[in-house]
């Protein structure tokens, strides 16, 4: 019966929706950055699923729309960087060594931690491609011979720590130009960490959106690089 009604039409919709507004309220409430409103959805959707015996497939089915949304949602990104382009223009330079030394240390990272916890070579590329944005994290894993429903775990979860932590790590690095923290935000942590980007301010969300899509283009290319590598 559970299935029926989650596979119905906008009941995931409600499902998702309902448990991000709580998240959001939440946060709103308690002011703490460790109440990610997308996190607390991600549980409380995922504790919904597992008492109601409702299979994932059967929730998919009804949250379709939400996935419909996502690429209009994403093209949207690019109005804050339309608005800033004088900006970006002028930082042009910076913008692009700052994404490719972002690319650099995030797929380094990833092999050295690699080597240290022994993981083999699907495990491996599984996880280069963890700071980029979904649609393409997927497409690079698949291609490179890992683990697409990890990659997409660990993407979201890179995404959701990045939010947490990032106002926090530009305040101990002191970071304050707000060209540099869009361009780090949206390096390390794809469109879950623009979002924090854009709440921080119009240049910094710009900055990120723009990094959102040079580090997949880069990680693409460098990532059939680095997977030789392991």
């Amino acid at each position: 019966m559970a299935d029926f009604f989650c596979s119905s039409v906008f009941f995931g919709v409600l499902i998702s929706l309902s448990s991000y507004l709580l998240g959001m309220w939440l946060k709103a409430k308690l002011r703490s950055p460790l109440l990610n409103p997308l996190l607390i959805a991600i549980i409380l959707t995922s504790a919904f699923l597992l008492l109601s015996k409702t299979s994932y497939e059967s929730y998919s089915i009804g949250a379709k729309p939400i996935s419909y949304l996502l690429t209009p949602a994403t093209v949207c990104l690019a109005i804050p960087l339309y608005e800033q382009f004088e900006r970006l223009r002028k930082n042009a330079a910076a913008v692009v060594v700052g994404v490719i030394t972002g690319v650099i240390t995030s797929l380094c990272s990833v092999l050295l931690l690699s080597y240290l916890f022994g993981l083999d070579h699907a495990e491996y590329v599984t996880l280069l491609p963890k700071s980029i944005t979904t649609a393409i994290g997927m497409g690079v894993t698949e291609e490179l011979g890992g683990y697409v429903p990890l990659t997409v775990a660990i993407i979201i979860i890179t995404g959701i720590l990045g939010n947490i932590i990032a106002v926090g790590v530009c305040r101990i690095f002191r970071i304050t130009d707000p060209v540099a923290k869009g361009i780090a935000i949206g390096s390390a942590s794809h469109a879950i960490g623009t979002t924090k980007a854009m709440e921080l301010g119009e240049v910094e969300g710009a900055m990120s959106s723009l990094s959102i899509v040079l580090s997949g283009v880069i990680t693409v290319v460098l990532a059939g690089i680095f997977s030789r590598f392991l």
